[in-house]
């Protein structure tokens, strides 16, 4: 008997019909993938399972037994614990607070045992295998730091099923080593993992089985060891991915665009380099190197502390984004949810923001030449969505982060800082951004790119800087890079 069975479920939300009578089935420790593309309907058929959602039709059957769940809580009270893909954090809440959010733990005239809280907490931390103080805030921690902690709060429910929702897409190698060995744990220990993810190379190294969902609909469940990653591909997309990197050669000589020297700042120290036109310069660092941290000070999005910034020849000052966009500079940050997406408005809106000013004449906004151009970068980077006045928060994660990349495709920017450019996104999707930046590269573009894949580095890259404990510690030509040594350089080798 199988441990869950969803049978027939459907879902509509206006517009769109996300999941349309999928049936799914998990075992006893089983870790079964769920994969598709953006929008495919793997999160929202794992929120059913976790009651975030109601389901509109079908049946949801646990250990024989059919359940209907009023809310989250109802899932966890039977062991269902949820890692979402977005972080659900309280950020100025330390990490104790966050793990055991709303669960009792008084002793005597009803005070916190803090002690225990803490003793627990950094026990779990452990776990995960994350070596921080449990009273801190989260707002101190680094993406991939948060998420090793929802990891741990969920663990903390001792779940007979857990679900993972893009677990590694802000960790590093080496934390996703230790990810894979607490996965395996998990499962002899009787614990059942449904996991989402669009690295097809995790799913065939971990996975029992994989179930494959496009526009809503089931395709098939395969037994992972039975099957490759070419056909794991051609059967989330329904069509073969030859060129995941597409080939781009640079006719042009090497002109300068942006010079940084010697940028100083809380977390990185004595950066310097050069990007050129129709170039892209990939950034690879392990979790802590100050990667984020030197994009967020270029774009004046924390202060720097010392430095030199030079566009185009001429020495330039960037205090805040706002100069940063005046220069013609764009951001895509890793963490779309707290930093690039604005949530309280639509898709249209947080495309457009960035370059509002440019349609703005005493006042009046030029509203027919704003719908068109954003309907033009829609087009363009297939974002799925019914209508360009849907809230960003229904789409799907990964047309989230095409959303933030064309707010500044449609600004006409000519240096572009990206921060885990398809850090939640599927194969097919990831193709389409690669060629995008590859069409903005060949118009003269120049994109700095921070990627914790290496394959991406690698493929993507002209020129690649490794950094260190905030140091850059090589810089790389495309023709002489390798696995190897840029793994040398991100662990401090120079």
């Amino acid at each position: 008997m199988d441990l869950v069975e969803m049978q027939g479920i459907s879902k509509f939300f206006p517009g769109v019909v996300a999941l349309n009578k999928v049936n799914f089935d998990l075992r006893k420790s089983e870790l079964h993938a769920l994969i598709g593309e953006n929008g495919a309907g793997k999160s929202t058929l794992v929120k059913i399972l976790a009651g975030v959602y109601k389901k509109d039709k079908g049946k949801i059957i646990i250990e024989g037994k059919e359940r209907e769940f009023a809310g989250p809580q109802n899932a966890y009270e039977i062991g269902i614990s949820v890692v979402p893909q977005e972080l659900e954090l309280e950020p100025y809440m330390n990490i104790a607070e966050n793990v055991f959010l709303g669960r009792d733990f008084s002793r005597k005239l009803l005070l916190k045992d803090w002690s225990r809280m803490l003793a627990e907490t950094k026990s779990l931390l452990k776990k995960v295998g994350l070596a921080v103080d449990p009273a801190i805030l989260c707002e101190e921690l680094s993406v991939a730091q948060q998420k090793m902690v929802s990891i741990a709060k969920a663990l903390s429910y001792n779940p007979r099923i857990l679900v993972l929702d893009e677990p590694t897409a802000a960790l590093a190698q080496k934390e996703i080593k230790r990810f894979f060995s607490i996965l395996k744990e998990l499962k002899k220990s009787g614990t059942s993992i449904i996991y989402i993810s669009h690295r097809i190379e995790e799913i065939k190294e971990i996975a029992d089985r994989a179930t494959v969902l496009r526009d809503g609909k089931k395709i098939t469940t395969v037994d992972v060891s039975k099957t490759n990653i070419q056909e794991i591909v051609r059967l989330m997309v329904g069509r073969e991915l030859k060129d995941v990197f597409p080939k781009r050669e640079r006719v042009s000589a090497p002109k300068e665009i942006l010079r940084v020297s010697n940028l100083l700042g809380d977390k990185f120290k004595n950066i310097s380099f050069s990007l050129q036109e129709g170039e892209i310069l990939g950034v690879a660092g392990l979790i802590g190197a100050g990667r984020s941290e030197t994009a967020k000070g270029l774009f004046g999005d924390i202060k720097t502390k010392g430095g030199e910034i030079w566009l185009k020849g001429k020495r330039i000052r960037i205090r805040s984004p706002r100069d940063a966009i005046s220069h013609k500079i764009g951001y895509v940050p890793e963490d779309r949810e707290m930093e690039g997406i604005v949530p309280t408005t639509n898709l249209k809106e947080n495309i457009s923001l960035a370059f509002l000013d440019d349609l703005s004449k005493f006042g009046f906004i030029n509203k027919k030449k704003e719908n068109e151009i954003v309907k033009k970068v829609i087009k363009l980077l297939r974002i799925k969505a019914p209508s360009p006045e849907v809230n960003i928060t229904t789409l799907s994660g990964g047309n989230r982060q095409k959303a933030i990349l064309a707010r500044w495709i449609a600004k006409d920017c000519e240096i572009l800082i990206l921060d885990e450019p398809t850090i939640g996104i599927d194969v097919g999707a990831k193709a389409e951004i690669y060629k995008i930046m590859n069409e903005l590269v060949e118009k003269g573009v120049g994109i700095t790119m921070i990627s914790s894949e290496l394959p991406e580095i690698l493929g993507m890259s002209d020129r690649i800087l490794t950094m260190h404990e905030g140091e850059i510690t090589q810089e790389i030509e495309r023709k002489d890079a390798s696995e190897e040594r840029i793994i040398e350089g991100m662990v401090g080798i120079k």
